[in-house]
C-alpha cells in the first residue's frame, strides 16, 4: 500500500524528463515558465507532503452529502468518514464501518504496515467505494499531462479560506477541474471518476484534530477480529 505515494513521485519525475514545455503555460512566483510536467510535479509534491502532516478536513459531496478526513502523526492514525461508512487506520487496528438501513456495523481487523502514512491505506479503501481521493486525482492529472491533445489551464483561487492552485482539463477521455491547496489538500474536484460524475469541495480545514475522529460511530455494533492479545 505505501507504494502509492512513491508511485506519484516517480510519475511526476518521469513527466519532467519526457514532456517538453509546450501548450498552456503559466508563471510561478519567480516568473519561471511552467509547463504540464512542472504543474503535475508541484501538485504531486503538495499532496504527497500532506500525507505526513496532522490535519482534519470536511468536504461537501454531490447531492448535499458530506465527508471528512482526519490524520495525526503522533500517534500515527488516519480516518475517512462518508455517509455510508468509515475506515480508520491506527497502529493497533484497521476498522471498517458500514451504515446499512440506518444501522452501523464496524469490523476491527489487525493493523497494516503503513511506513508512516496510514492515510495510504485509508485512501485505497476509499477508492474502492468510488470516493474522490488525492491519489485518484493525481492519476487523472498524470494521464492528462501525458495526453498531448489535452488542454490544461491553470488558475489560482481560494477554497475554504485557503489559497489553492486549480487546473481545468479538457480532453477526449473526459473533462475535469480540480484544485489543490497550498497545504496539499484536495480543495475541489468536478468531473468523472470511474465512469461516475462526481463533485467534492473542501469546506473546512484545521490543524487541530479531535481524537473522536478516530473512534467508531456512536451506537455502532463492533466485531473485533484481531487475534487474542492484539
Amino acid at each position: 500500500m505505501p507504494a502509492v505515494s512513491t508511485t506519484l513521485r516517480v510519475l511526476a519525475v518521469s513527466l519532467a524528463a519526457s514532456l517538453t514545455v509546450t501548450g498552456c503555460q503559466t508563471l510561478d512566483d519567480a516568473g519561471r515558465a511552467l509547463g504540464r510536467a512542472d504543474l503535475v510535479n508541484d501538485l504531486a509534491a503538495r499532496m504527497d507532503g500532506a500525507l505526513t502532516e496532522t490535519w482534519a478536513a470536511d468536504y461537501q459531496l454531490s447531492g448535499g452529502r458530506t465527508a471528512s478526513i482526519a490524520q495525526t502523526q503522533e500517534p500515527l492514525r488516519s480516518s475517512y468518514t462518508w455517509p455510508d461508512g468509515k475506515i480508520t487506520v491506527t497502529q493497533e487496528a484497521v476498522t471498517r464501518c458500514e451504515n446499512t438501513g440506518g444501522r452501523t456495523a464496524c469490523t476491527v481487523l489487525p493493523p497494516e504496515l503503513t511506513a508512516g502514512k496510514p492515510s495510504v491505506v485509508v485512501y485505497a479503501e476509499a477508492d474502492k467505494r468510488g470516493l474522490v481521493t488525492p491519489p485518484a486525482v493525481m492519476g487523472l492529472l498524470t494521464e492528462a499531462a501525458l495526453d498531448r491533445e489535452a488542454e490544461i489551464t491553470q488558475s489560482d483561487t481560494t477554497v475554504a479560506g485557503h489559497h489553492a492552485t486549480c487546473v481545468k482539463v479538457r480532453r477526449s477521455a473526459g473533462d475535469f477541474t480540480t484544485c489543490v491547496t497550498t497545504e496539499g489538500l484536495l480543495g475541489s474536484f468536478t468531473g468523472t471518476l470511474d465512469g461516475t460524475a462526481t463533485e467534492v469541495a473542501l469546506t473546512r480545514y484545521t490543524e487541530t484534530v479531535d481524537p473522536a475522529a478516530f473512534g467508531v460511530p456512536a451506537g455502532a455494533g463492533v466485531v473485533d477480529k484481531r487475534p487474542t492479545g492484539s
